[in-house]
């Protein structure tokens, strides 16, 4: 197959979508989100198209490169899904793919039933596509947090889920000692000084596992980010070791009621007196608020500047909460918000009512910095939620194929069926997809450039692949996957959150599109 020839056509029509995009009002959201969702599919194309030509030629990763290009360009001729019920077509820009289907016949008419049979035929004998990032460092801290996270994570994970208990701090200890929450954060603070990539492969392997898990590193990731990159010497000092350490356990305090992703609208202010800092407001969706240390809180000191100008970022020691006395804090209360999944930290609405804050909280010391030192921590953080629904995707594939392999109808296993042996072979390929996806972007990351685009289409792609490959897992175990008793069910549950928190999908289509339309890649 000629992927080269096939990506070029791709980059193509991706280049006519932009120009026909750049001419459309940008109240379109429609035309310019689907533009977002065809720059994304390609790009995940040339991610699949870059590991494939660094592996070792092997069938299965050639197998799955095709079943890759032959889906996404087809959905680039006829229709695109943005969502459930939405699909970007050709007409909505004005644009003509009969040349794109043409210039990749070969491709499209191929035998695609055998090579889904070939590639979940594999799968059932245990064999995976190549996962190997030519370095043995990397694949050596893959492979010591997947062995942590198939012993110590998923024989309990769904107990915890079950129970709405907090994942337990012998746990987190132990996640702390292998270096989970200082694994981007200065060897100068504490931390390990690792890249980005090892972020992200932190992230997936204990996501696997339990989103709760990985997730809990996204809190430290936020904070030492915004710390290492906008904080103070002193500020530095004092907090970057005991956030690498695992001592102090951050929580990032932006979100308010009514307000969501518009954060140049939050109310909750900041005011200063003789003492230091005194806080009132609401917060919500706080995750992980009781049992941490110390707010990264977003709060409006400056009154009388408009939107972000007015925003600081704000550094709050708090004390930690017990399961009987969540909020001990003078000024602090919160109520817990259930939730369907995405659980083992908890989530919180908090009031604030004059909670205090030392003098020295303001991040960097400079008011009215919050709202860009907070744009700083996104991509980050974003690229992090991308590895997070990397791992949830596996996960749903691996319990979709041992429930495939393991369950006998019409006396043969259910892989057997045509059906579900597409279901496995087309969730590998998505997770193939997102994973590829997700390394470019954290290597881009790791370069030093400004990569929202990059960020956002990572999460775009994999939040996507999470929930499809949760889906089609549970479909595969029929009637016993809706049964609270089977994993699969919390994996769905989870996985819905991911195109929500970290920007919704829309969010991210917006910054795709105007980031592209405006030059910036």
């Amino acid at each position: 197959m000629n992927f080269g020839g096939f990506l070029e056509t791709a980059q193509a029509y991706r280049d006519a979508a932009r120009n026909a995009a750049t001419a459309i009002d940008p109240a379109n959201q429609r035309a310019h989100h689907g533009f977002a969702w065809i720059a994304t599919s390609v790009a995940a194309l040339e991610a699949v198209a870059g590991w494939l030509a660094s592996g070792n030629g092997y069938e299965l990763d050639q197998q799955v490169t095709q079943l890759a290009f032959a889906e996404i360009i087809a959905q680039l001729c006829g229709g695109l899904p943005m969502g459930q019920n939405e699909l970007m077509r050709p007409a909505d820009l004005g644009l003509d793919a009969r040349e794109v289907g043409e210039a990749c016949a070969d491709l499209l008419q191929a035998d695609l039933a055998a090579c889904r049979t070939a590639v979940a035929k594999a799968l059932g004998e245990s064999r995976w596509p190549s996962e190997s990032l030519g370095d043995a460092e990397l694949d050596t801290i893959r492979d010591q947090f997947r062995r942590f996270t198939d012993a110590e994570i998923i024989p309990h994970a769904h107990k915890w889920h079950l129970a709405n208990a907090l994942i337990p701090d012998a746990t987190v200890k132990a996640m702390a000692d292998l270096g989970t929450f200082g694994a981007t954060i200065p060897e100068t603070y504490g931390g390990l000084g690792l890249s980005k990539l090892v972020m992200c492969l932190i992230t997936e392997e204990l996501s696997r596992g339990w989103i709760g898990a990985g997730s809990l590193g996204t809190r430290s990731e936020i904070a030492g980010e915004l710390i290492a990159g906008s904080g103070t010497t002193a500020q530095k000092a004092h907090w970057l070791p005991l956030i690498a350490s695992g001592e102090v356990l951050p929580t990032a305090v932006f979100t308010e009621p009514d307000v969501g992703s518009d954060l140049g609208a939050l109310q909750t202010r900041a005011r200063r007196d003789r003492e230091g800092w005194a806080i009132d407001g609401a917060k919500t969706w706080i995750t992980h608020a009781s049992r941490s240390d110390l707010m990264t809180l977003l709060a409006r000191t400056v009154p009388d500047a408009k939107g972000y100008a007015g925003l600081s970022m704000l550094l709050v020691a708090k004390q930690r909460g017990s399961e009987h006395d969540p909020f001990p804090a003078e000024g602090l209360s919160g109520s817990e918000i259930e939730v369907l999944g995405y659980r083992g930290m908890r989530e919180y609405a908090l009031q604030f009512d004059g909670l205090r804050a030392s003098s020295d909280a303001v991040l960097g010391g400079e008011e009215g910095q919050g709202f860009k030192q907070l744009m700083h921590t996104f991509e980050a953080a974003r690229i992090q939620t991308a590895a997070r629904a990397v791992g949830v995707a596996k996960r749903a594939l691996e319990l979709g194929l041992d429930y495939a392999l393991a369950r006998k109808q019409f006396g043969k296993a259910l892989i057997q069926f045509p059906r579900v042996a597409d279901k496995l072979a087309m969730s590998l390929t998505d997770f193939v997809m997102a994973r590829e996806l997700t390394y470019a972007a954290a290597r881009a990351k790791d370069t030093g450039k400004r990569c929202d685009i990059e960020a956002g289409m990572a999460k775009l792609f994999a939040a996507r692949a999470a929930w499809s490959n949760a889906d089609s897992a549970l479909q595969v175990h029929g009637g016993n996957g809706y049964a609270l008793e089977f994993e699969i069910s919390r994996v769905l549950c989870d996985a819905r959150i991911l195109n929500i928190f970290e920007g919704a999908a829309e969010i991210q289509a917006q910054v795709i599109a105007k980031g592209l339309l405006e030059g910036r890649n």
